[in-house]
C-alpha cells in the first residue's frame, strides 16, 4: 500500500508574542516543513517527480528528497557530527537529491523526510543555543545559526514548490 497520496499537514501559524527564542526557532522550522509537505499533499508519485519547469530538472520530490539530506547535514552531521552518508548524493552526482527522484520511490523519500525532520528534532532537543557543530566550508556554526539558516533554506525552496505545484495542477496558496 502507498503512502501517496497524502492529506495537508496541520501548519499552525508561529505565535507572533512569542519571547521564547528557542520555542521561536521551532515554530518557525515546523511551520515551513509543513509548508513543504502542504505543497505535496495530494498529489501522487508521478506528479511529485514531474519536472514542471523546463528546462529545470527539479521536481517537489526533489525539493522533499533536498531538504531531508538538508536536516540531516545539519542536524545529525553537522551538530551531533554522526557519521552518516549521504542518502539521496553520490559522489558522481552530489546533486541527485535536487534533479533525482522516481515515482515508485516517492512514498519512501517523503517517509525519509519525515524520519529526518523527527531525527534533527531530537538532536536540536539535545543541544543548547550555543552548541557548536562543523561544517565542512564554515568550520564552527551553533544552533541559533543552524536554525536561522533552515528557516531560510525552507522559505527559498518553498517558494520554488509554489511553482511547482502550480505547474502540476493550478494550486496556489500560501
Amino acid at each position: 500500500m502507498s503512502d501517496l497520496p497524502f492529506p495537508a499537514p496541520p501548519r499552525d501559524d508561529p505565535p507572533s508574542d512569542e519571547q521564547d527564542e528557542r520555542r521561536s526557532f521551532d515554530a518557525w522550522l515546523d511551520y515551513h516543513r509543513a509548508t513543504l509537505l502542504t505543497k505535496c499533499a495530494g498529489l501522487d508519485g508521478e506528479q511529485l517527480a514531474r519536472r514542471a519547469v523546463p528546462p529545470s530538472t527539479l521536481s517537489l520530490l526533489g525539493l522533499v528528497r533536498h531538504m531531508a539530506e538538508v536536516e540531516c547535514s545539519w542536524f545529525r552531521r553537522g551538530l551531533d557530527a554522526q557519521d552518516i552518508g549521504p542518502r539521496f548524493g553520490t559522489a558522481a552526482d552530489p546533486d541527485a537529491d535536487l534533479h533525482g527522484g522516481d515515482p515508485a520511490t516517492a512514498a519512501a523519500d517523503v517517509a525519509a523526510f519525515r524520519a529526518e525532520v523527527v531525527a534533527a528534532r531530537e538532536v536540536a532537543a539535545r543541544h543548547g543555543l550555543s552548541d557548536t557543530g562543523q561544517h565542512p566550508r564554515l568550520g564552527p556554526v551553533n544552533l541559533r545559526w543552524i536554525y536561522l539558516h533552515m528557516i531560510e533554506e525552507y522559505a527559498r525552496h518553498n517558494g520554488h514548490a509554489d511553482l511547482l505545484r502550480e505547474c502540476i495542477d493550478g494550486a496556489t496558496g500560501d
